[in-house]
């Protein structure tokens, strides 16, 4: 052979590259189902419920309302929240004003139910841009409620028998008297 150069070395021969590669870790798929179904699902249900939690602990207003306790029940398909009316008479005749509320504790949702149609007085909690209904369809949420006018009972007295009863006498009804014809002037027919 009469060309019997030495080449200089490259670096590395088939031998080599087959001993590298088994040395290396194996190779991870990839895995863009969970990716996508992670991004698509999870993160907008931590954002909603992250923006949740800051609506319903961050109070934009309290106050108190003072009025009739008019409707209250418990409403909804799917989450089932107490809601209420209390019609605010300001003055006798005129049309009464209307405010809605939410109630998220059971207690007041329980005093609130026996107090149904007397005066009350409703502390409340305003939580502006609540993301969803499941905590109440209004932005007003009653923390307490207390009654104003609380209902006089007249002492009942003991009822008798039907028999032991006296028996009153029917009163008389006085008979109507026929109209009187209006006077005539004298000399008319």
């Amino acid at each position: 052979m009469a060309d019997d150069k030495e080449y200089p070395k490259r670096g590395y021969d088939t031998k080599d590259v087959e001993a590298m590669r088994g040395n290396e870790p194996p190779r991870r798929r990839r895995h863009w189902l969970r990716n996508t179904l992670l991004v698509v699902l999870v993160v907008p249900a931590l954002l909603l419920s992250l923006w949740a939690w800051i609506t319903l602990s961050y109070t934009y207003s309290r106050g108190e309302r003072a009025g009739y306790l008019q409707k209250f029940s418990e409403k909804g398909w799917l989450c089932k929240t107490w809601e209420g009316e209390l019609t605010l008479v300001n003055v006798p005749g005129a049309m009464p004003e209307i405010f809605y509320f939410s109630v998220r504790d059971d207690r007041v949702a329980a005093d609130l139910t026996r107090e149904m149609g007397n005066r009350v007085s409703l502390s409340y909690e305003q939580h502006k841009a609540v993301p969803t209904s499941c905590f109440g369809e209004t932005d007003y949420f009653v923390t307490n409620a207390r009654v104003i006018d609380a209902p006089q009972v007249a002492p009942t007295t003991p009822q008798l028998p039907p028999a032991a009863q006296p028996q009153m006498p029917s009163p008389q009804v006085p008979q109507p008297t026929p109209p009187i014809a209006p006077a005539r002037p004298p000399g008319s027919r």
